[in-house]
Order: C-alpha cells, then sequence, then structure tokens
C-alpha cells in the first residue's frame, strides 16, 4: 500500500521558510524556529516571552505561551493551565514532555493589542476572484477569550469589527491606511505563495499588532474558515467571501 504523503503546506516551518525568501513579507515574520532546548534557552533570554506550536496543527490547539520571570523564574500556560519553574532546566523537561515526539516551533512572542483587557489578532481573508485574480475579501478582528492565550473562534475567541478593537489605538484616517497595508500584505503573501503552489486559491493570514502598531505574521491557514465573517452585523463582507468562494467551488468540480 502507497504512502499517503503530507501536504507540506500543512506545515507551519515550511510555510514560514516559504514566506521568508521574500525580502517584502520576510520583515513581517517574528523570529521563527524548531523547537530544541538551546533555541528554547537562546530565544526565551533574548525575547522574555514566546510561544511555542505545534509544526502541524490547527484552531490554536497545542499552543503554548512561556515566559521569563523578572526576577528570574520561568512560567507558561497551555490552555487555562499556568505551570511555573525556578529552573531553565525544569521549565524544558516540561515542555519537552509535552511536546513527546510531535515538531514544535518557538515563536518570538508578540504582545497583542488589548480591548477590555483581552488581547485580539486579526484575520486577512484573501481568495482568487470569479476573474482569476488574488484579492483581500475581508479583514475581521479575533477577541481572545479572556482565560486563553489563543484568538481562535474554536478555543472561545469572539469575532468582531476590527474598528471595534482598533478604535481606542487609531485613529479612522490611520486605521484606513492599516488595513490597506495588511490587505495588500496578505495579497502578496498569496501571490509569492502561488509561484510554487499554482492551485492555491484562497489563504487566511492571521496578524498581530504590538504595542507599537507593527504588524507582525502569526500563522498563514491554507483552509481558512469562512463563516467567522458572518459573526459581523454587517454581511457585505460576508456575502463577498462566499461568493468568491462558490465560485472557485464550480471551478474545480
Amino acid at each position: 500500500m502507497k504512502a499517503i504523503k503530507a501536504d507540506p503546506l500543512q506545515s507551519k516551518w515550511f510555510k514560514t521558510k516559504l514566506l521568508l525568501r521574500s525580502s517584502f513579507i520576510k520583515r513581517y515574520i517574528p523570529d521563527t524556529r524548531r523547537f530544541s532546548k538551546s533555541n528554547l534557552e537562546q530565544m526565551i533570554y533574548s525575547y522574555g516571552m514566546i510561544y511555542v506550536k505545534p509544526e502541524r496543527g490547527t484552531y490554536g490547539n497545542g499552543v503554548i505561551r512561556a515566559e521569563r520571570g523578572e526576577r528570574g523564574g520561568f512560567t507558561y500556560q497551555y490552555e487555562e493551565t499556568v505551570r511555573q519553574f525556578d529552573t531553565f532546566e525544569a521549565f524544558h523537561k516540561s515542555l519537552a514532555k509535552k511536546a513527546g515526539r510531535k515538531k514544535y516551533l518557538i515563536q518570538k512572542g508578540i504582545h497583542l493589542l488589548k480591548h477590555n483587557s483581552r488581547r485580539f489578532d486579526i484575520r486577512v481573508m484573501v481568495q482568487v476572484s470569479p476573474k482569476g485574480a488574488l484579492e483581500a475579501t475581508g479583514i475581521i478582528g479575533r477577541l481572545g477569550h479572556p482565560r486563553k492565550i489563543v484568538t481562535n473562534y474554536h478555543s472561545g475567541g469572539k469575532p468582531m469589527a476590527i474598528e471595534t478593537l482598533l478604535q481606542s489605538h487609531l485613529s479612522p484616517h490611520r486605521l484606513a491606511q492599516l488595513t490597506e497595508e495588511l490587505n495588500t500584505l496578505g495579497v502578496r503573501m498569496a501571490a509569492h505563495m502561488q509561484k510554487t503552489y499554482p492551485k492555491i486559491h484562497q489563504i487566511g493570514v492571521d496578524v498581530g499588532l504590538d504595542r507599537s502598531l507593527i504588524p507582525w505574521i502569526i500563522e498563514v491557514n491554507m483552509m481558512p474558515d469562512p463563516y467567522i465573517f458572518n459573526q459581523l452585523k454587517n454581511k457585505s463582507m460576508y456575502k463577498k467571501v462566499m461568493r468568491y468562494r462558490r465560485a472557485q467551488l464550480k471551478k474545480t468540480q
């Protein structure tokens, strides 16, 4: 029986390396490395806060937020459980045990902006239009569950209009500029990936804004959930996303 080959685009590590080939996109990608004891030590001491995430996986499953205390010691949070360690050795041992035989990555932590004391990030939807051109069709905020570290809808996150989430952080004019920047980034990412994988017809780009309002690419999803846009009061984005989705499905039938 012939073994089924794993899709490389399901690997976060593979997608990161692919995107790093673009000098334009590269500046938006936080330092990301394979999980190892030496990488963990270097990154936790360099950045103070990191994310440890499975190389393959969806919906934020398995993501861990780890921090180094100002007075020493280490902590990490997985789902709603927080663990503390006095030494790096104990910290590493616990994380390695949690990872098991699965491949994990370490990513520089981004201190995300907050709304009502809850972290949020932004999802940019890019699709191939019925005419065959790449287009940013939707942009939406994802407000994290108050006790969790991920913002995914499936983990208790709440989809919201970015205008609501960013109104206390940005002027309307700056918000319009940021929206255009993120839409452009999404389209350029999809175009760059299409050079290697021409059949890509949609991506969902998860972007985190740090406290200086600098955007960082957290993840690229090859099968983005279109239904989160239906959570918005204004249904225009949802209708467009679904219209493009149906047109693409017809082409592939």
